[in-house]
């Protein structure tokens, strides 16, 4: 890539395997340098991705870290930060404390190395119910911190299925800027993108069966699917979970994009959630993708007629990870890195938005 061209420099706090990093890069203007994680495993496969970036092990709350990151960043000039901090501590018991609260202290590591910094922007990401909390107390604590450094904010819910991810996936996105207020982009799409388009594809797969490296046997039958393959040599991760035989007898109950409603009452066991045993539907987006997703008592997260739960491949696409992205890992270790991602195509049109409000709107 042209140096010239990448006007924004990204240090990437609590990285995980690389989605946000991945879809802000989509945009040529932005290049993560730096990425920290305390997950060895994610890291890999953020490096196997993203193979320009320097990644560094390591906890945000160790200070030969803390200090090791700002003299690296600094070094490669970082201009912008990103990142989700994980926030335990937001319930009722932790406000007293508020940012003091340790369960709180990723969040505060995270303000202080924006401090240390001081880049032109940043960005955090996090679970939406963390602005109505304790009736929006640690939201109004957040936004206290980040008026102190000095930054402009605009803040708010995004909802994944607005930028062309065929995921219903909602969270809390803050936009910092030092220069100006810069908003959070609208929805670029009104057509949802939906399952069938998303992963009709991959619909051949019994429980058990499937590679982390395969060709390709069907063709693309959606304009995602072929952007989704674009550069890809090959199918990675399309690996179905090996369901023991009483889970595949349940799923066989269960009749194409319904779900637990089919079971005989004696089936259901101790499950309360409505989406337990749920399959796909084809014509909508699907729910948010965790960390569960290869397990069919789980969610709504079983293939819409096939008896098995989602592959990797297909949560991953049902992220908007592109199938060139290789997920590195166990298969407990890949489905966390799949669940806990920003999905890349959101991420793509948070940078989209911050680089035609900062230069092209001057």
């Amino acid at each position: 890539m042209n140096d010239s061209v990448v006007n924004f420099r990204i240090l990437d706090l609590f990285s995980g395997a690389g989605g946000f990093s991945y879809g802000i890069e989509k945009n040529p203007h932005f290049k993560t340098l730096l990425a920290l994680d305390f997950n060895e495993n994610a890291l890999k496969t953020f490096k196997y991705n993203l193979p320009d970036s320097e990644v560094v092990v390591g906890d945000i709350t160790d200070s030969a870290i803390k200090k090791s990151i700002v003299e690296k960043a600094k070094k490669y000039n970082i201009n912008m930060i990103i990142g989700g901090p994980p926030c335990q501590g937001f319930s009722l018991k932790g406000k007293k404390l508020g940012l003091e609260d340790a369960r709180n202290y990723l969040f505060k590591e995270y303000l202080t190395i924006v401090e240390k910094i001081q880049p032109e922007v940043f960005i955090i990401e996090n679970v939406k119910a963390l602005l109505s909390t304790s009736a929006g107390w640690f939201k109004n604590q957040i936004l206290d911190k980040i008026q102190q450094l000095g930054y402009f904010v605009d803040y708010g819910v995004l909802t994944a299925s607005d930028f062309g991810v065929p995921q219903v996936r909602q969270r809390a996105v803050f936009i910092c800027c030092k220069t100006k207020q810069i908003s959070l982009p609208k929805p670029i799409t009104k057509k949802v993108i939906t399952v069938r388009e998303a992963i009709s594809d991959l619909a051949y797969l019994n429980s058990g069966e499937g590679y982390v490296e395969q060709e390709y046997t069907t063709k693309a039958e959606s304009t995602y699917q072929r952007i989704m393959r674009q550069n890809s040599k090959k199918l990675y991760n399309h690996k179905a979970s090996n369901h023991a035989m009483i889970a595949v007898e349940k799923l066989k109950m269960i009749p194409p994009e319904c779900g637990k409603e089919h079971l005989p009452k004696e089936l259901l066991g101790n499950q309360k959630f409505s989406g337990t045993w749920g399959r796909l539907k084809w014509d909508f987006p699907s729910p948010t993708i965790d960390t569960r997703f290869d397990a069919c008592s789980n969610g709504r997260n079983n293939h819409p007629f096939l008896n098995r739960s989602i592959t990797p491949r297909e949560a991953a696409r049902l992220q908007s990870f592109d199938d060139k992205f290789v997920f590195i890992g166990s298969k407990v270790q890949v489905r966390q890195q799949i669940g806990n991602a920003v999905p890349p195509l959101m991420a793509k049109a948070i940078a989209d938005k911050i680089y035609s409000e900062i230069f092209e709107e001057k």
